[in-house]
């Protein structure tokens, strides 16, 4: 048997309750589609420690849940693979001893070491609870707090599961889990479980686990593409009202260079500036996941970079803006206007009518979570010239007409407010004098406050 080394979690779960940064580690991505810069592929572990930059690094990927043997397999690449080192005796799970030190040496340094299970060409799966339970205490003994004659990190003990699950049936994997917890439950340190669920909210592959297991983090449930579309309120909504675990954080998951993907890359300061305005606007936001760490360390230190604009938007804890627009009642209302409802702050993409929903297609998006019950609304029409028939108006120009303030949905001439639906009726003024600011109108748009998302052309 392997005497087995544990490192005291109180850093590491200090590590984790802070906004961070995880990478990938294991593939040589950067490697793998730039064969002739062997200087910057994949170095070792340790190599990756030697700064605050990453917090989290999973190791990628054991592939193969049942091999030779009935016992599972790992590839790393260039690094540690059931090809080019020895495996252990009847199995064709790699010898990887010589990465303990590496492990141990990150551990020490506050960094939090997992084990990724999956991959994009993995056989994984599992065809009844019974064996996904024998599986996990199979990789509890193999990988986490368990003993077993075969560790392939040698004396190393890693600090948790991800779930890289890219196809297959979502069959029994809650039981894994739960297992893998049932083991860890009074343990000497904690044992973190996370899960990187493909694109698509919900996910195809994991969505009914992430509904059923306890998870702490979930890697890329914040795409890209979910800023641009301003759709990131259900995966917040899921974290804090579905989720069985009411504090499991949400990573933005995006690609560390041009080549790491076939897309969804972003410039650096695009990228910095959506992972700072994901923090300030989202209670369940935990940090960005990037892929891989080869990948950012060859492009500049894009890790870095990411991790200092974390650190600088402040890394603990989460403080809920004052919902500061108006409070949404029914009605018509021109793009960019801003209301409150439902605990978040919503933005028109464009003329609005509909109640705000976390409907990626839908009319409105969720800029930022608040607190309070919004403004109410005022509308103070001083300065807003009267409706003049002969006058050419476009859209969003404002107008006064019978003591009610109306904007205009596009060029009209000579139609007045109300005879057709040219004209928003945006209620009854309460003032017609200047002594307060449009900015308590129903149509806030343009905003220029620095928690909500501007991101550049």
């Amino acid at each position: 048997m392997i005497t087995l080394r544990c490192t005291t979690s109180a850093l590491v779960e200090r590590r984790w309750l802070i906004t961070s940064l995880s990478s990938y580690w294991g593939q040589n991505s950067y490697g793998a589609v730039n064969g002739n810069d062997s200087a910057n592929w994949q170095k070792r572990l340790s190599f990756y420690c030697n700064d605050d930059a990453v917090d989290t690094f999973p190791i990628a990927f054991l592939n193969v849940f049942f091999s030779t043997g009935g016992l599972p397999s790992i590839d790393l690449a260039n690094t540690c693979n059931p090809t080019d080192n020895v495996t252990f005796p009847g199995t064709k799970l790699a010898n990887c001893t010589s990465m303990a030190a590496d492990i141990s040496a990150c551990q020490a340094k506050g960094k939090i070491v997992t084990l990724s299970l999956g991959g994009a060409s993995a056989s994984v799966g599992f065809l009844s609870d019974g064996q996904a339970a024998t599986f996990a205490q199979t990789i509890w003994d193999l990988f986490l707090g368990g003993s077993s004659s075969i560790r392939p990190f040698g004396t190393a003990v890693l600090d948790g599961i991800d779930l890289d699950i890219e196809g297959g049936s979502s069959a029994s994997y809650t039981t894994f889990i739960n297992t893998i917890r049932s083991r860890a439950s009074g343990a000497s340190k904690k044992y973190y479980i996370t899960a990187a669920p493909q694109c698509v909210f919900p996910d195809a592959a994991l969505s009914s686990v992430l509904n059923a297991a306890i998870f702490d983090a979930v890697y890329g449930s914040i795409t890209i593409l979910a800023v641009f579309n301003r759709s990131v309120k259900r995966t917040d909504d899921w974290a804090r009202f579905t989720s069985p675990n009411k504090n499991v954080k949400i990573y933005i998951g995006a690609p560390a260079s041009p080549s790491a993907a076939g897309s969804g890359y972003q410039h650096i300061d695009t990228m910095k500036n959506i992972s700072v305005s994901m923090r300030k606007s989202f209670p369940s936001f935990g940090g960005v996941m990037l892929w891989d760490v080869s990948q950012a360390y060859a492009n500049g230190r894009y890790d870095l970079a990411v991790k200092n604009a974390l650190v600088a938007a402040g890394g603990t804890g989460f403080t809920f803006p004052a919902c500061s627009a108006p409070v949404w009642t029914a009605g018509d209302y021109v793009g960019g206007s801003l209301v409150t409802y439902n605990g978040y702050v919503w933005q028109a993409k464009w003329y609005a009518s509909s109640q705000p929903a976390a409907n990626p297609n839908g009319d409105w998006s969720a800029l930022t979570a608040c607190t309070g019950s919004g403004m109410a609304l005022t509308l103070t029409c001083g300065g807003v010239a009267a409706w003049a028939s002969t006058a050419i108006y476009v859209g969003g120009n404002q107008v006064t007409f019978q003591s009610h303030l109306w904007t205009a949905k596009w060029w009209t001439q000579g139609e007045a407010p109300g005879a057709t639906s040219v004209w928003i009726d945006e209620g009854a003024c309460t003032s017609l004098s200047d002594g307060g600011s449009q900015d308590s109108q129903r149509v806030l748009a343009n905003s220029t406050s620095s928690d909500f998302l501007r991101i550049p052309n």
